[in-house]
């Protein structure tokens, strides 16, 4: 009996943005498989107006990479000329040189108007570029004093999950590149594709705070984190509202200083600055989507109380104004066929 061949339809290739990913030894591999993920995994359900997506080697192969593998690559630096984003995918040691001719063919493409992106220690190649010259910039929180003694002009934030510039972007640790390849998604194609994305790769489609709440703290008492699970909860519908720590604490059954301690145990935040990044997590939501609605109604609607404060706590945790956060989304929501 012959063997059965499943015969699957004609997917057309897509058409939209180049994505070159590059390839080198002691090649990170979360780091690449994240691009790889969001930019290169086929989606059809998308359209033909989806990512085109390549790599491309900056040496001969074949390149080791981290986990015992060896791998290849589509191209070499040859196909940067065409790429509209480049990912830098991690750096094989955050003091290891960048080789020349990567440095030159990075910044023939950015000349000519190319995105140049680095998830994790990816910074220092960029860093090599001068693409980050008096210019804000994260990396991972272990990496940070490296890169700021090696290049003091960076502006360097290490408590900022990503950071976006427009035409170069930085993320911060591994898992922080899924938000920047996510966020990148949104930019490109609007807050409901980026959101789909999201769900196939089962994680949030936004991740507000900072590095600090990852470094070196204690896991909390698996009581208390479900305690405090519907409290959370509750906030998060309800974020709209005036709430003071006295009230939260009078809620959850607990003093003003237990309550304090355990809130910030489990979330990695305290209760002030956690409503603070919550809040600012709902107005990006209701700017993505309610072109409609004025500043003033989102301020309302997320508890900031004013406009005036909300456009402090959005620059201070977004990098830029309410109203330019907005903009940016302007035109980019339509649905890909």
């Amino acid at each position: 009996m012959a063997p059965c061949v499943k015969i699957m339809p004609d997917i057309a290739s897509p058409s939209g943005p180049l994505v070159a990913v590059l390839v080198y030894d002691g090649l990170c591999t979360f780091e690449f498989g994240v691009a790889y993920e969001v930019f290169g995994l086929p989606r059809p359900e998308m359209g033909e107006g989806w990512y085109r997506y390549a790599t491309a080697a900056i040496e001969p192969g074949p390149l080791r990479a981290a986990g015992g593998l060896m791998v290849g690559a589509g191209a070499g630096l040859e196909a940067l000329a065409e790429a509209d984003l480049i990912v830098v995918p991690g750096w094989r040691g955050i003091d290891a040189p960048v080789p020349s001719d990567l440095v030159a063919h990075l910044q023939t493409a950015h000349a000519r108007g190319a995105r140049v992106m680095s998830l994790c220690s990816g910074i220092a190649v960029l860093a090599a570029c001068g693409f980050l010259d008096k210019r804000a910039a994260t990396t991972h929180w272990r990496y940070a004093e490296a890169i700021g003694a090696r290049h003091p002009d960076i502006r360097l934030d290490p408590d900022r999950l990503y950071v976006d510039l427009g035409d170069v972007l930085t993320a911060a640790g591994s898992a922080a590149g899924i938000d920047l390849c996510l966020h990148v998604v949104r930019r490109d194609y609007g807050p409901d594709i980026a959101n789909a994305v999201a769900r196939r790769l089962v994680v949030p489609p936004h991740r507000d705070g900072g590095q600090a709440q990852f470094i070196e703290r204690p896991m909390p008492r698996e009581r208390e984190a479900a305690r405090l699970g519907p409290l959370i909860d509750w906030l998060r519908a309800n974020l709209g509202a005036p709430h003071r720590i006295e009230t939260i604490a009078a809620r959850s059954g607990m003093s003003q200083r237990t309550f304090q301690r355990r809130f910030e145990e489990t979330t990695g935040l305290p209760p002030g600055e956690w409503l603070v990044a919550e809040r600012v997590r709902l107005a990006r939501e209701q700017l993505e989507r309610s072109h409609g609605a004025t500043l003033d109604d989102i301020a309302a609607n997320c508890g900031f109380g004013s406009l005036e404060t909300m456009r402090h706590h959005f620059r201070k945790r977004v990098g830029v104004s309410p109203a330019a956060y907005r903009g940016s989304f302007l035109g980019n929501s339509t649905s890909r066929s």
